[in-house]
């Protein structure tokens, strides 16, 4: 089985020893777009629904939908800022089974969490919040799609042997 190998260089100098390389260049890739958006919107979930569920105890849905959106929210945070912040994380992490896995989990977890939220707001139509949820909802299976669509990338980039 014969395949094709592209290997890019970046040779970076320096005489002192504290600066400090920032890879701009991966946020123009669709793996790095795709974490920015997926942190975007993991932010824009976690902070609504934080600020209701601290306000009101509604239950086990949205302290559970809080708890996925936190952890990926972070474990996503750690890879874009991995990848921006090293030359060949980027390059090399994708080539791993571990984003496979990573963006796999995610993906299940979110689409459990969001459906369960929506499911679960119509017991909430009386209260204020409700809007706000459907809201989060909405956001939760967005990030759902945009964890499966890197899940599907990853499974195309990973390189098992």
């Amino acid at each position: 089985m014969s395949h094709s190998v592209t290997i890019t260089r970046t040779v970076t100098t320096s005489n002192n020893t504290s600066t400090l390389v920032l890879n701009i260049g991966y946020l123009k890739s669709l793996p790095g777009l795709l974490k920015l958006t997926q942190l975007i919107i993991g932010a824009a979930c976690v902070g609504i629904i934080s600020h209701h569920y601290a306000r009101y105890y509604d239950g086990l849905p949205e302290l559970q939908f809080l708890l996925v959106a936190t952890t990926f929210l972070i474990g996503t945070f750690c890879l874009l800022v991995s990848c921006l912040f090293s030359l060949s994380t980027g390059g090399i992490i994708s080539k791993t089974i571990y984003e496979l896995i990573y963006h796999t989990v995610a993906f299940v977890l979110y689409l459990i969490v969001s459906i369960w939220l929506l499911v679960k707001l119509q017991d909430y139509k009386r209260y204020d919040f409700y809007n706000k949820y459907t809201i989060v909802g909405a956001l939760g299976i967005l990030n759902t799609l945009l964890y499966l669509w890197s899940a599907v990338i990853a499974r195309k980039t990973y390189r098992g042997i």
